[in-house]
């Protein structure tokens, strides 16, 4: 292999995407086998198959972005912002003929449209999100090269404005849990932004407060936290039930029990494959995790949360070696893992009860077309970004 190819091979990069699509499929695949899901037709959805296609539609994504410069994404960023805006606009305004709600929330358009899956739009909006806040923050490091207090709040206040307008159209069909990857997003990179450490500090406090205080209104007074925070009685049952697991709230708490009565039932080493017993609501989506407990049980969870660690940990040193020669791409880089690290720790959570139920999906792993592909393409440009660092390296030193 010539040293020009070898910059096109990431082998770890390759090796934890491969270990991911393995995990999701096997994983999708035991979860099919509880018989609760069955189409219109009488027959059972093969969703395993269904997530191959979307992962080799992905990987073709990825292998096109390859031949992308990051000049180029540098430049477009600002037009993917806006198509990523306009089409949570235009999902808000759409009639239920072409955006059906499901479970009360108006987040996809039908698959009437595209056939073979449904389009939502915010999952694709995240990665655009990225590109643009990656974008604002080199312009403006590159016009204030030193910094001020003015600046940095400029900065902050940028950052801010670009992440409300999405979030506001987000958060209407009702979308929390969407919204807060949003807002972590662009919570990491502000930190990351270098911005000045006593306002970093002030933002910090003042954010943890502001949570503590939204938590105890809506555990102590929840008929005021709707008016107040705006928030769904649904969103203030997941809230209490996570808050105090003794209560009876039916839905919630039923499936939070299912979820740890599925992974505890793997135990150390788990079932294996086609010994799913436990039913469990939305087990190859929201809740896949639980089902890879109970197939491959406490050591195979291990072992699928620590891949998820080394990517983390792949993407923040990535994202360090690639900022003296592109600090686009390093943001790029940090807010892509801040996604992942976000997910991560809160569908892991609310599986095993230590957060909130929301619908954030476990990336990579669960079942979804959107998802997929939005997850494959922010792949794809991280792994583009990896490319240009080491093609980057080798002419330093040769």
């Amino acid at each position: 292999m010539s040293r020009k190819q070898s910059h096109y091979i990431q082998l770890d990069l390759i090796i934890l995407l491969i270990a991911l699509i393995v995990v999701s499929v096997l994983a999708i695949y035991n979860a099919q086998q509880l018989g609760q899901y069955v189409n219109a037709s009488g027959n059972h959805e093969n969703f395993a198959l269904k997530q191959i296609i979307y992962f080799a539609i992905g990987i073709s994504f990825m292998a096109a972005l390859q031949f992308v410069d990051l000049d180029q994404l540098y430049k477009s960023s600002i037009y993917f912002y806006i198509v990523g805006v306009l089409s949570v606009v235009i999902l808000h305004f759409s009639p239920n003929s072409i955006a059906r709600p499901v479970n009360n929330a108006k987040s996809w358009f039908n698959g009437d449209m595209i056939p073979f899956f449904t389009i939502q739009p915010s999952e694709f909006a995240k990665i655009a999100l990225i590109l643009c806040l990656a974008m604002i923050i080199v312009k403006h490091k590159e016009k204030y090269e030193k910094s001020t207090v003015n600046s940095d709040l400029w900065l902050i206040l940028k950052i801010v404005i670009i992440t409300l307008i999405p979030v506001a159209f987000i958060i209407k069909q009702p979308d929390l849990g969407t919204s807060i990857v949003f807002f972590f997003i662009a919570g990491i990179l502000i930190i990351l932004s270098g911005i000045d450490w006593k306002i970093l500090s002030v933002l910090i406090v003042g954010g943890a407060a502001s949570l503590v205080l939204a938590i105890l209104l809506i555990v102590n007074f929840p008929e005021l936290a709707q008016t107040v925070l705006g928030i769904k009685p649904y969103q203030i049952e997941r809230v209490m039930t996570w808050f105090d697991p003794t209560q009876q709230v039916d839905d919630d708490r039923f499936q939070i029990d299912r979820s740890l009565l599925t992974v505890g039932s793997g135990q150390l080493t788990g079932k294996g494959m086609n010994h799913a017993e436990v039913a469990l609501p939305e087990a190859h989506t929201d809740f896949i995790f639980s089902i890879i407990g109970e197939s491959f049980g406490f050591i195979g969870s291990s072992i699928v949360i620590f891949v998820f660690f080394l990517l983390i940990y792949k993407l923040v040193t990535l994202g360090m070696k690639s900022y003296e020669f592109n600090p686009f791409g390093s943001y790029i880089c940090f807010g892509f893992m801040s996604l992942i690290l976000i997910h991560t720790f809160q569908n892991i959570g609310m599986t095993i009860g230590i957060m909130p139920i929301t619908g954030i999906p476990l990336l990579f792993v669960s079942y979804g077309g959107s998802t997929t592909l939005s997850t494959m393409i922010g792949f794809g440009i991280v792994y583009r970004v990896a490319i240009e660092q080491s093609k980057q390296k080798d002419f330093l030193f040769n």
